[in-house]
């Protein structure tokens, strides 16, 4: 038994007790979620902004040579450019009032300030988190479906290709492969009308070559990426707010308040 006369050691004591209540009063999952939430946010945000960038300097490059045929695509990533930004915002205000939602009802806070106390006003909030936080993961399943439509065109690409430089080294004759295109009007990239639309054969293999090629591929992997650890954050958020609400039901009926 440690002696009572001296005060330093049950002080030290009281801190280290404090120190241990802290760290249990802390919602891992809805702080692991967080984390993930700002980390696939910087990815799909910073690298979807810069694909788009690119993807416009390589359409109106190899693409298109009227600027009328391409000026829709430009409105449109000028216009998915600000909305990027507004999610940025967006989630990094979301993320840090389900990080403080995640505090309020995790049972080891509540335990630490004594008894567990919640009000309806507090449980009627936890609900409200849970329905907004359910639209946003299936809002953000179908953004991240779209996010992988880029991703497919380039794979496409890369693998049409491929198979131009095969045939290239396989057969002497050009007419073998000039027939491998890759119509970027068939992805609503640009308008039926636009010419040429479409690159084909070595012309095709050159643009694989390129740097903005590789660049704007890679770029948009990370996206996609991004946009699938967001998905995954907020289904890690659902599931921490649904206990965390059961949790205050569940007390709320055995009367503890």
């Amino acid at each position: 038994m440690f002696p009572v006369r001296q005060p330093w050691l049950c002080k030290a004591l009281g801190c280290y007790d404090c120190c241990i209540r802290c760290i249990g009063a802390v919602p891992y999952p809805s702080l692991v979620a967080t984390l993930l939430c700002y980390a696939g946010m910087a990815l799909f945000c910073g690298c979807g902004h810069e694909a788009l960038t690119q993807t416009e300097v390589l359409v109106e490059t190899y693409f298109a040579r009227n600027v009328q045929d391409y000026v829709v695509m430009a409105s449109f990533i000028k216009y998915f450019q600000y909305v990027i930004y507004g999610l940025a915002s967006f989630f990094f205000l979301y993320g840090i009032l389900l990080l403080a939602e995640g505090f309020y009802t995790t049972s080891a806070v509540k335990q630490t300030f004594g008894e567990f106390r919640s009000t309806q006003c507090g449980r009627c909030l936890s609900l409200t988190f849970i329905i907004v936080t359910y639209i946003l993961a299936f809002i953000w399943l179908a953004v991240f479906a779209f996010s992988a439509i880029p991703v497919f065109f380039l794979f496409n690409m890369e693998q049409t290709c491929h198979t131009v430089n095969i045939l290239s080294e396989t057969t002497a004759s050009i007419n073998q492969h000039s027939w491998i295109c890759m119509d970027a009007r068939q992805y609503g990239l640009l308008p039926w009308n636009a010419m040429p639309g479409k690159s084909c054969g070595t012309t095709l293999a050159a643009i694989c070559r390129t740097s903005e090629f590789h660049v704007t591929y890679d770029l948009y992997i990370a996206a996609f990426a991004g946009a699938g650890i967001t998905l995954l954050a907020l289904f890690l958020y659902l599931v921490a707010t649904t206990y965390n609400y059961a949790v205050l039901r569940f007390l709320g009926r055995k009367g503890i308040r």
